[in-house]
């Protein structure tokens, strides 16, 4: 299994699944464009990257801005030549009670996870389709599956990232095209640790028991790695993943399917 040779886009670049599957499609001979708004950890990525052996470039962007976007394509098209594979993985998360939810942080999230994947894919599935051949992974959440107390912007946003995902393979299967979704649970990322640090501002947990109720959702008693969600979406990239289409690969220990 190989995407040696190809060229690939992934957005929210700098850290956690982004850097993850930056690094994993790198291994593998893929050359890289790493997307996100500032400058600093896309930088040290591409950095790293480079220093390994890779091919890669940091670009900024935000995935909110139609234009920011078609620059990053522009870009990245000079850099690769072609954009095979798009990996949206920018994505925010905000906790709250629905009723206390305002309308700003609300539309952000959606502009962010929705939008963005939505505006990312408009600009490149058609060179992809010109070509014959491209691979587009969405990172949603098992959120995406299910809702949950005190977190329905983001689960609303993630439903729909799915719809969209759902929707765009199916208007692109007969042309070598494959659009997937993956859905991890609770991943060792910068934003679980957001997430127990909201847990302990609201319900006066100290860290460990919000993350040991964190981990109570999970059968494997765990946090998903940013590696494992990383080598899921390699492989959806890959020519032997091409039968595997408008799928959502859920990556959560079990948790969906034991409640």
């Amino acid at each position: 299994m190989t995407v040696q040779g190809r060229g690939a886009v992934v957005t929210g670049g700098g850290r956690g699944i982004g850097a993850a599957t930056a690094e994993a499609l790198s291994n593998q001979g893929t050359r890289v464009v790493v997307a996100a708004r500032t400058s600093a950890e896309i930088d040290s990525v591409a950095e790293a990257l480079r220093g390994n052996g890779g091919e890669a470039w940091a670009i900024c962007c935000d995935v909110t801005d139609p234009e920011s976007i078609e620059s990053l394509i522009n870009q990245s098209i000079e850099r690769l030549g072609r954009i095979d594979i798009l990996v949206n993985n920018a994505g925010i998360a905000t906790a709250a009670p629905l009723v206390k939810m305002s309308l700003s942080t609300w539309t952000q999230m959606w502009a962010v996870n929705t939008t963005g994947s939505f505006l990312c894919m408009r600009a490149t599935l058609p060179r992809m389709v010109e070509h014959g051949w491209g691979r587009v992974v969405n990172v949603a959440s098992i959120a995406g599956l299910r809702g949950a107390a005190y977190i329905s912007g983001y689960a609303a946003s993630k439903h729909a990232q799915i719809g969209l995902t759902r929707s765009a393979a199916a208007e692109v299967a007969s042309a070598g095209v494959t659009v997937n979704a993956v859905c991890p649970g609770y991943v060792d990322t910068p934003m679980t640790d957001a997430t127990i640090a909201n847990i302990t501002d609201k319900t006066g947990m100290n860290e460990e028991e919000a993350l040991n109720a964190i981990l109570a959702t999970s059968p494997q008693h765990r946090l998903i790695t940013s590696e494992e969600v990383a080598a899921s979406i390699a492989f959806l990239c890959t020519d032997e993943a091409r039968s595997i289409n408008g799928q959502t690969i859920v990556l959560d220990g079990g948790a969906i399917s034991t409640h």
